[in-house]
């Protein structure tokens, strides 16, 4: 087992308070994100509660492929029980749990695919519109924790030599062996564990902290391998199983976190093991351990609403913690109003863009349409930034498989010029070659998402998320193949930069004719570097937009959405009729780009709104940014209300709120009705951010002033100063368009740091 990095740098005489516990804490937080700053730079994604890895420790993969990677059962369950040796402990005797991890072996392994499995024949499809095809990937899906909970490590261990001994076959054998090696490994490194912790109890000399890594080590050694009975030891459980999946692939997200929790907080309180306070205490020690999708509230089986008091009292622990927090509110037609009332106070009290609010009535609703019953739509939790997940029963590749529609555009838009001396261009003409491409680059993803299903286990099989998944262990194969359901995400991006550039093309060249063909290809094919070419952008620019209010962008736009979702249902039979392994399989469409907003903007030359080469395309279902000037937040929430694909799947709305609004029961009142209505509409995300335009702009230009900063990025919350100076460019731009400022004055650069 590699070194304990453990950190004590308190005399024997210091006092100590749960309070202080968390200002110490949080502190050392601060230290250790802007230290991972300062190596690894901007990082346009989640936190994770990662520290940087001590110097002395280096993994060397152990290849079983000519490329130098390793792939499938022998090469995953060889790397990684030896990562599980060698990884070193992170251990604060201020918190409450261990767990945090220092890296992800998915990262260490080179090539993501095993060359050994080729799709050459999907890859020109690919390549040529730009799609994040999401073979060899691994998804935010949600495990039911609860197996684990009922289990333990040591019942696992035994529900799995109980199903090798019943499934006998040969195609079995890699299956189990791999797995019981994992489990026997997590067990080993947890009595591991145990022991060093005990030992440093042993040498502690404060009192305090002395009794709390005596508590730690005795609730690990409790947990190796037997069942969690407290809230500490479930929580520390849930720790492990976040350590333990996230250095495996990243892995999956949380689950409905009050539902979760609540049985040990209510067997703690009849036992009079704990408090109120050591409850908040330890939930807020979980958020500081990793920032995983957490749900709270929303529908139980029979619609009534989940909120309960451990459902206030982790809203209290997040705010005590005050970090990156990604907690989920779902909001639906039997919510606790006073649940819901001080949910949104909080997203006023710390604008630290926590909670964001589903709207579980649309979710279910179209989940339904797939037709599945309403008790099983009631249980898809959050999994990601805009998908949601059964716990347990469904593999998806959500957040992963993307169609950047504005590259299909372009590849559609010139072939009509080609073709021009034949066919006259038209908007007419320029959506019939629209259509066509989008329709080969949707069939192409589905084919790879079953090209992926079919051989991700001789690629990356899911060895730790397939031990709390329904069917992996029972049937003696990976989660690829034995999930109770496979809803897979194909989701669009680009929506935004589309319609704005077909309403551009009808309004200046087919309506008022101002401009033709001819002489916007020419200034596009210049990237509007001609004479009178910032004239013509601006003009292009300037016609009506998505999100402007039932305008002709608009229009353009539910066409779109309603094209690219009746494209992604139409493959569900197609897909089926090829494998009859997947006859079950659906495909659910959604909007979404996360940070694929620069990448897929850098394929795309300029287009018809007005759009630079290169430069991003619009974030997800929002309009394209820096247009929404005037805070128009109906217009914009009803025109992404239009767009909604309908089928359980999210387009979200990502919303910019002015921090003036001050944090008052009146205020709070009007948010609630706010965000009721928008949710009501159809839609089914909300991401909000409350930042001063003054901030942002100082902690762009020099991040390391706010190394506090939290924002909401998209479905994620994150520090700003951990994103990439680009991506902070993009956030800072919606931000200042809410108070009617010019995105351009945020256009600086860093004076040093990332």
């Amino acid at each position: 087992m590699g070194k304990i990095q453990f950190i004590n740098e308190y005399p024997a005489d210091e006092e100590f308070t749960l309070d202080k516990r968390i200002r110490l804490l949080k502190q050392r937080k601060m230290d250790q994100t802007k230290e991972k700053i300062e190596l690894e730079g901007g990082l346009d994604e989640d936190d994770y509660g990662r520290v940087v890895p001590p110097d002395d420790f280096h993994f060397d993969p152990i290849p079983n492929n000519d490329n130098g990677s390793f792939y499938g059962y022998e090469g995953w369950r060889t790397n990684y029980c030896k990562v599980l040796d060698e990884h070193p402990l992170y251990c604060d005797p201020l918190d409450a749990f261990v767990g945090r991890g220092f890296f992800f072996m998915t990262r260490q392994k080179g090539a993501i695919w095993n060359p050994d499995i080729p799709y050459t024949e999907l890859k020109d499809a690919f390549d040529e519109y730009n799609i994040v095809c999401g073979i060899g990937s691994d998804g935010h899906f949600t495990p039911d924790l609860r197996i684990g909970f009922d289990l333990g490590w040591g019942g696992i261990l035994e529900k799995l030599k109980k199903y090798q001994a019943i499934n006998t076959g040969a195609e079995h054998e890699e299956f189990y062996k791999s797995e019981i090696m994992v489990v026997e490994h997590i067990i080993a490194f947890l009595h591991r564990m145990a022991e060093e912790i005990s030992r440093l109890a042993q040498e502690e000399q404060n009192p305090y902290l002395k009794n709390n890594l005596t508590e730690m080590a005795a609730c690990n050694e409790k947990i190796a391998a037997g069942r969690p009975e407290t809230l500490r030891e479930c929580i520390q459980w849930m720790c492990w199983f976040s350590f333990f999946s996230r250095l495996y692939n990243r892995g999956p997200s949380g689950g409905q976190l009050d539902e979760l929790l609540r049985p040990f907080y209510e067997h703690d309180i009849a036992a009079g093991i704990i408090d109120d306070e050591t409850a908040k205490f330890y939930i807020a020690c979980l958020f500081l351990n990793d920032t995983r999708y957490y749900q709270l509230a929303g529908p139980d089986d029979e619609g009534r609403d989940m909120a309960s008091h451990v459902s206030y009292l982790i809203l209290e622990a997040a705010d005590w913690i005050n970090i990156a927090c990604n907690l989920t509110v779902r909001v639906h037609d039997n919510m606790n109003e006073d649940f819901f009332r001080k949910s949104v106070w909080y997203l006023f009290k710390d604008k630290n863009g926590w909670p964001r609010f589903s709207g579980d009535n649309s979710l279910v609703n179209g989940f339904m349409r797939l037709g599945y019953d309403k008790t099983l739509a009631r249980r898809r939790l959050a999994a990601g930034c805009h998908w949601m997940s059964i716990p347990g029963m469904e593999y998806t590749l959500n957040d992963l498989v993307k169609i950047n529609t504005a590259k299909v555009f372009e590849v559609a838009y010139y072939e009509m010029m080609k073709e021009a001396g034949d066919t006259p261009p038209s908007t007419d003409v320029l959506w019939a070659k629209f259509e066509k491409h989008l329709t080969r680059a949707v069939d192409t993803t589905a084919r790879g998402i079953l090209f992926h299903l079919h051989n991700q286990d001789r690629n990356e099989p899911e060895l730790v998320c397939n031990l709390l998944s329904q069917g992996p262990v029972e049937e003696g194969a990976d989660v690829t193949k034995t999930a109770r359901y496979f809803n897979m995400c194909i989701d669009g991006a680009g929506i935004a930069t589309v319609a704005d550039s077909f309403a551009a093309c009808q309004q200046r060249i087919e309506i008022e004719d101002k401009i033709s063909w001819d002489a916007l290809t020419r200034q596009m094919e210049l990237d509007w570097n001609d004479i009178d070419g910032e004239y013509i952008r601006q003009m292009m620019l300037h016609s009506p937009r998505y999100c402007g209010g039932d305008t002709l962008a608009d229009k353009w736009a539910v066409r779109i959405s309603k094209l690219f979702s009746d494209l992604v249902r139409a493959e569900v039979p197609i897909i089926r009729a090829l494998d009859p392994a997947y006859s079950e399989i659906q495909f659910i469409p959604g909007w979404f780009s996360w940070s694929n907003t620069l990448e897929f903007g850098s394929h795309v030359r300029a287009t018809p709104n007005g759009r630079h080469n290169g430069e991003a395309i619009n974030h997800g279902a929002n309009p394209t940014f820096g247009y929404r000037r005037d805070g128009a937040v109906t217009a914009m929430a009803n025109t992404i209300a239009s767009i909604q694909p309908g089928y359980g799947n999210t387009a979200p709305v990502q919303l910019e709120l002015d921090p003036k609004m001050a944090n008052t029961p009146e205020a709070v009142e009007k948010m609630v009705a706010m965000i009721r209505t928008i949710l009501e509409t159809g839609n089914t995300l909300l991401n909000i951010n409350i930042i001063d335009e003054h901030k942002i702009l100082e902690a762009h230009k020099d991040p390391s002033k706010y190394p506090d900063l939290v924002v909401r990025v998209t479905g994620f919350t994150a520090y700003f100063a951990m994103l990439s100076p680009e991506f902070r460019q993009l956030v800072v731009d919606r931000i200042l368009a809410v108070n009617g400022e010019d995105p351009s004055l945020a256009d600086v650069r860093p004076s040093s740091g990332c």
